[in-house]
Parts: C-alpha cells; structure tokens; sequence
C-alpha cells in the first residue's frame, strides 16, 4: 500500500529522534548555524528527510542504465528526457539547454603488437567475463580516449610508470630515450591528460594507457564478476583533454557554445590549447601483458613493478607497437537539463546543486549513482513544494552532459550564466555518489564546517548519524575502503591543510563539475560521494549488475546521499545568514603559505622571496573572519548586507589575469595541478611557480595572492 507523505513524515521524525537524539537530529531542537528560528527549519528538512526513497533510487538506476548513454547519442538525449520529466514531476521549471561543442567518437582503434616475431597481440580486446549481462549490447563504445588526435604510429615501446614528470625524470638517469617512441604508461597517481600531456613533453610518437591489476585488479582482491576489482579485459576509457588549460568545449574557452555562435568566434581545433598533440589510445592490462612481457633493457626501478607476473623493464624495445587511431571529430550537440524552484525572497540569488549524467557506457556508479541521489533529493523537494513550502532562494538543479569529454556541459552553462551566478550563494556537486558505504566529502573552507553539521542530521545506513560513521571512519587505524582509481581525483580526500581537529574535508582539484562554479567564477562549492572497492571505473562493467551486487544492493546509501545532497541545498537555501566560516578558511591558507615558504627556502636558498606580504594578508584576513564569524551568530541587522559580504569573499579571491600561462583558472587559493590535473594545487600560482624554479615569477605571484587576501578581507570588513 502506497503510504501518504504525511505518514512517512511521522516515521522519519520518530526514525530520526530515536536514531540521534544525542547526535544534534533535526528535530533535538539544537539551534541550526545561520538560522534565527532552527525548530521550523528542523520540521522543514524532517519532512524531506522522510521523501527520498530507496526503491525509486534503484528505479531510477535501472532506467538510466539500461542502454549505453555516451554524450551526444540518441540514448543520451532519452535519459535527458527521463531526467527532466521527474524535474517536472516535481514541480520544478525545466528546460533542456542544447550546447554544440566539438567531440571525437572513435571510427576505428586497433593496438598490434608487431615485434618480437612469434608474439601478437591484436587490441583493443573486446571486454568481456562470464555471466555479465550488459557487455554484449552492440552500442557498447569500443576503448578510446576522448580529445585523442587520429594518428598511426609503429614504434618501440618504453614503459614510464604513471607518466609523472618524476617518472619522466627516471628514464632520463636511466639512458632511456623516450623521443619516438611509443610510451606505455599505467591508470592511477595523476589525470590521463596529464600522462599524455607530460609524454608529449618529451617528444613521444605516441601513448598507451593501462589499468595494472596492481591498482585496481586482482592485487587489490577478487575480480569481477566474483569481485568488485577490474576483470583481465576491463578497460579505462577517458578524455585526455588538456582541462588544466581549460575544461569545457576546446573550441569556446570562456565563451558559451551555443548552437546560435557562429565559428568566427571559435578558436579552430587545431589551435587549441586543450587538444593533446601525440596520438594516445587506452588497452586492458591483458593487451598490455606481451608487450611489457617482452620488453627489454634495464629492470625498472622497484616501485614501478605492477602485478603481472614478470619483472618488469623500460626497454626500449624488442615490444614494438602499431597503433592506428582514426577519430571522428564534429561539432555535436549535447543537453544540459535544469529545474529552478524560484525564491520568495531572494529570486537573484542561485543555490546551485549539480551531477552529470553522461556515462562512457552504462555508468551505474560515474555518474548515475549521482543522477539517482538528485533525482530523490528533487522529489523530496517537490513534497514540500506541494506541502506549501518556498524556498528564500531560488534552487537550481542541473543534469549535466558530457562530463566525460572534458566537464563541457556544467561549463558552457555556467560561462553562459556568468551574471547570473555573480550572487550565487553555492554550488553542490555529486558525481560518483555511490560505489560504496564510505563517506567523504571536499569543499572550499568556508563550507566545511557546513558539511559536517549537515551530515550530523542525516541517519546512517550502519545506525546512529553519518557524522558519527563519517568521524569513525577516519580515526588513526580505521580500515580504509579503495578510493576510486582516478575516479573524480577522489585520493582519499586529504586536505592540504587543517584548520580543525574535526573529520577531515578535502579540497577541491578538478575532474568534475564544480571546477567552472568555483574556479571560474569564484562560487563557493563542495562535492560529496560514498565510496568503497571501485574497480570497474570507465569501463562496459560499471552497469547496474556491478552496483547491485557490490556497491549499494539495497540503494540504502543512494538514500543517504539524496539526503545530504537535498540538505545542503535546503538549508542554504534558507538561511537567514549564509553559513560560511571564513576563519577555517583563513587559516588553512595561512597553514598553505607557510608550507610554500618552507619550499621555496628549499628550492631559492638565500635568494628565497619574502613572504611578508602574503604572510599579514593572510593574517589580517584572519582577524577579519573571525570578527565576521561573531557577527554572523549574532547580529540580527541589516542581514542582506551581511550575506553580500560573506558571498562576495570567495569572488574576491579570484586572480582578474587569471594563473600564469592558463587564465580560463582566475581562483588564488584553489586549482588542478599542471602536473597532476585532478588532485589540488594550493595557492597554485606561487607553488607552480616555485616547481619551475622561476624566482620572478614566484615573486609576482606572491603580491597576487597578497592583492586577493587584501581584497578579501576588504570585503568582509565592509559589513560593520
């Protein structure tokens, strides 16, 4: 029998006081932070809390994930319309947004090995194991890298590690050449793009990415389908774009790339600086076995030695490798879906929740893990809609498209909302939300503190509340689930700094859909996932069998999450005060510039640069956050003028040039690493700068930083 909202709102009330009374529950009447009156926001987020609904989670999975979806396909366009049917089902305004944007699908791929004589290997192999029911569906995308050029290269092959430029570094001490040659290169340490980006460096003719068991297969425990860790075949696909130059479409950076833009205001293909130069193709780790089997030269250093069952060597050669790469290159059209639930108050104000809904193939966990969490947080959102609630600000929902290919739907749409998104009080992310029960979160400093209170009313699938789980699970000597290889640049979630001795929150990089809100247009942002023993990243077997059995069989944490997802968006949406801590903030930074210092003493020795200015900027923003942060739990005047100061803070800490040599990246504190391109850089113009050993540059970046800090502090001293 189907139960009324009003009876599964009494359920969720006694659920949630008898779950947590002594863990702040929303209904304990323990006051909110930003909120005048907490007992009716609590009653409010209670009765969301009793919506999402496990069992239309899992309906909402199997139906995103019945047919591959890849950016720009017909199957795409349906789980669009999927999407925005529920949106309005909701009670949310909804349109699907088309953006033209320039995409390769793969026309043919094939890996040969042609020396030694007597060994082949013809690749990409088709994935398969035995008994999954998805791999066989004829719309499956053969292996291929996204933003790959088309190229056919024969050449020796040298083995490189993870590509890293210290990987790089290591052949060169070692004699080995890696100029013309095919580099082979393994998944995991730094973003592909990177890989391809650093070989390219080096003069390489071409790349081969694989996933060793070492990283996620067998090493890591049993293999799909017996386990959740990557199978023999199991391949990686992904973009290689160049995102740490810009993310979005590589023809429009900056610009949105509407249908109606004409290409005299489109940089050509060929002169972007986002499309990578040398031909690079993804293989399974048994493609990838005769070739390394049969290398020769010096044994590879101990710590590039994966799990096949050999010794490893760099060559060059007697492996030498055909590749023949043919793309299909066009402009095609992708659709972003986006549902607003207006404010009452405050219309211009835009609280931002997002997840991609774009997959390589099937996508159960990256993406539609998220998909499924939104589309329950929204039908939690359109109960109270219907039980006569309004927002104070207007909620925005966007269902993003091709993620995959380089982040292009979130960004166009944000380039295009530019204005808009200027009073944008935040900007929540979910992209991977579920492949396993381990929570973790990564925000800007100013949210952390917020996450963690959200996560003290949201009930734990284990008992109790999830920040409880959440604390336990990072105690010294808790058993860590596997983050997701590469997946997100989930790795572990370490922030740089911390200010707190609370549960750790990790800092924002890049590889999702935040990067444009935050580090293009200066909005305050957060992304949060639950994972656990993720092998099948990018490849035929993330489908809904894979998640089933291992990551969520009773959709109980696709619960979870809808609940910190709607959270998040309801209580931001709400506040009387925005609920920043902009004194966590300052200190972290305080704690990046410190460590800066030490590098560059390191790096410069006595000719190191004065950190002085940047030092009393960080202090002086200090003093002003703290200051405000008193404010902020007590003044009750002129609120409007509180909040536009604490939403213009994080705007001014954008750099107006942008980083050195990649101005698309405008934010000071916060950017993906050139070298790294998922995991964060901190202050990245002054450590990039240090890294290159460039004294000027790290000079100038300092007074940029300091000119930020100052603006900032500015801003929040402008409330008094």
């Amino acid at each position: 029998m189907k139960k009324s909202p009003a009876i599964f709102a009494v359920v969720m009330l006694l659920f949630v006081t008898a779950g947590g009374r002594s863990q702040s529950s929303p209904v304990s009447g323990n006051p909110i932070f930003g909120f005048r009156n907490s007992a009716e926001e609590s009653a409010i987020e209670a009765r969301f809390m009793a919506v999402p609904d496990p069992k239309l989670a899992e309906t909402h999975l199997k139906t995103l994930t019945q047919v591959p979806h890849m950016a720009g396909t017909p199957e795409d366009k349906t789980t669009a319309d999927y999407v925005a049917q529920k949106f309005r089902e909701a009670g949310l305004e909804t349109e699907i947004v088309e953006y033209k944007v320039w995409m390769n699908y793969p026309s043919e791929i094939s890996v040969d090995l042609v020396a030694p004589e007597g060994i082949t290997m013809h690749g990409p192999t088709r994935e398969h194991v035995n008994g999954d029911p998805y791999q066989d569906d004829p719309r499956v995308v053969m292996p291929f890298n996204a933003m790959s050029p088309s190229g056919d290269v024969e050449a020796e092959v040298v083995y490189a590690n993870y590509g890293s430029p210290a990987d790089f570094k290591k052949l060169q001490d070692l004699k080995v050449d890696v100029r013309g040659k095919i580099v082979l290169v393994r998944y995991g340490e730094n973003f592909r793009g990177v890989k391809a980006f650093v070989a390219q460096e080096h003069g390489a003719a071409g790349v081969l990415i694989y996933s060793d068991p070492a990283d996620d297969g067998w090493r890591r425990g049993d293999k799909y389908p017996q386990g959740p860790w990557r199978p023999d075949t199991g391949v990686q696909r992904g973009s290689i774009g160049y995102m740490f130059q810009f993310p979005g479409d590589p023809t429009t950076p900056g610009v949105a790339s509407l249908p109606s833009l004409p290409d005299s205001k489109r940089v050509p293909p060929e002169q972007s600086a986002q499309l990578p130069k040398i031909p690079t193709t993804p293989i399974s780790y048994a493609d990838a076995w005769p070739i390394l089997e049969h290398l020769g030269g010096p044994d590879s250093p101990r710590d590039w030695q994966g799990s096949l069952p050999f010794t490893y060597h760099v060559g060059p050669g007697p492996s030498k490798v055909k590749m023949h790469l043919k793309q299909d290159y066009q402009y095609r059209t992708i659709w972003d879906v986006v549902g607003k639930v207006r404010g009452g108050e405050f219309p211009d104000e835009w609280v931002v929740g997002g997840n991609h809904r774009d997959a390589w193939v099937y996508g159960a966990v990256d993406p539609n893990s998220g998909t499924a969490a939104m589309l329950e947080a929204v039908h939690g959102i359109g109960e109270l809609l219907k039980s006569g609630w309004k927002p104070k600000r207007t909620i925005v929902f966007g269902s993003w498209d091709a993620e995959e290919e380089g982040l292009i739907g979130s960004t166009e749409w944000g380039e295009q909302h530019a204005s808009d998104l200027g009073n944008a009080p935040a900007y929540f992310n979910m992209d991977v939300a579920v492949s396993g029960s381990k929570f973790g979160a990564s925000s800007v400093p100013s949210l952390k503190q917020f996450l963690r209170e959200v996560t003290k009313v949201v009930p734990s699938p284990k008992g109790g509340m999830l920040y409880d789980e959440w604390k336990k699970a990072n105690q010294p000597g808790a058993e860590n689930a596997q983050a997701p290889t590469e997946a997100i640049g989930d790795t572990g979630r370490v922030p740089a700094a911390q200010a707190k001795t609370d549960v750790p929150v990790g800092d924002l990089g890049s590889g999702s859909d935040y990067t444009v809100f935050l580090q293009h247009l200066g909005v305050p942002s957060s992304d949060v996932s639950s994972t656990g023993s993720y092998g099948v990243y990018h490849s035929v077997f993330d489908n809904f069998n894979w998640f089933k059995k291992f990551a969520d069989p009773d959709f109980a944490y696709e619960q979870e999450m809808a609940r910190v997802f709607g959270i998040e968006a309801i209580r931001t949406a709400d506040a009387d005060v925005l609920p920043y801590d902009y004194e966590e903030y300052a200190k972290e930074i305080t704690a990046y510039i410190e460590a800066a210092k030490k590098k560059a003493d390191n790096d410069f020795g006595g000719q190191s640069p004065d950190f002085k200015q940047a030092m009393d900027a960080a202090h002086h923003f200090e003093q002003a956050a703290a200051k405000t942060l008193e404010r902020e739990k007590n003044s009750s005047r002129n609120l409007p003028s509180l909040n536009q100061a604490l939403r213009q803070a994080e705007r001014a800490l954008l750099i107006p040039d942008g980083l050195p040599n990649r101005p698309w990246f405008h934010h000071a504190i916060y950017a993906p690493g050139q070298y790294t391109g998922y995991a964060a850089v901190v202050i990245p113009g002054v450590n990039e700068a240090i890294d290159k050993h460039d004294l000027e540059r790290t000079r100038e970046q300092i007074s940029a930083l300091a000119a930020a800090l100052n603006r900032a502090t500015k801003v929040l001293e402008s409330y008094r």
